[in-house]
């Protein structure tokens, strides 16, 4: 009997696991780097999902997306993770305090490479509020070096983008990848913009 229960108890585990998007890795390769990277799988916030990115927070030009939506259209495998660390301190927010963001990790697992997305979630704030979190890092600097984005965004929200993210880097097999994202993600990841920033308009 007490075979059968552990036998029931592992094969409970197993579906639970199951259960969770993206807890098990689809390969050796994938699930050695979620280790060694202390990745683990999350399920994001769906207004992070429901809105856009930009993919330079200095002077972005476009925003893509949305995020959800590119993660449906990668062409291998994903799951979203999160650092065991930024976990953790995610667990220690203030849940009144909305300037908040935070670090996701988008996993696509291909044959030939497996891919990091490092998105930062700022579903939680409004431009005012990120051009608040930057001023504890960039003090009186802030205003003038992110101004313009800060303009850049409300503009695009009122005109019906909800701005959630930004995509910071993109990691391949662990190592970090060169190059402007803004010039990739048209072409090498098969994301068109979808609202020019710098006219302030969609882009058919």
């Amino acid at each position: 009997m007490q075979r059968g229960l552990a036998a029931c108890l592992v094969s409970a585990a197993f579906f639970l696991l199951l259960a969770v998007p993206g807890a098990l890795a689809q390969s050796a390769k994938a699930a050695a780097l979620r280790q060694s990277m202390g990745l683990s799988p999350i399920t994001p916030p769906q207004a992070f999902l429901d809105g856009y990115f930009i993919a330079d927070e200095s002077q972005p030009a476009f925003l893509y997306g949305p995020v959800g939506l590119f993660a449906r259209s990668r062409t291998c495998p994903v799951a979203w993770l999160i650092e065991d660390a930024e976990k953790e301190r995610m667990s220690r927010r203030d849940p009144k305090n909305p300037v908040f963001e935070y670090t996701l990790f988008l996993e696509q697992d291909c044959p030939d490479a497996v891919t990091h997305f490092v998105f930062l979630d700022q579903s939680a704030m409004n431009p005012k509020q990120w051009i608040e979190w930057r001023r504890q890092f960039h003090k009186n600097k802030a205003e003038p070096e992110y101004a313009d984005t800060v303009k850049r965004l409300e503009t695009a929200i009122a005109g019906g983008f909800p701005v959630t993210g930004e995509l910071r880097f993109m990691l391949v097999n662990g190592e970090l990848s060169p190059g402007s994202l803004e010039k990739l993600l048209p072409s090498g990841l098969s994301c068109p913009p979808r609202y020019d920033c710098a006219q302030g308009v969609p882009v058919n």
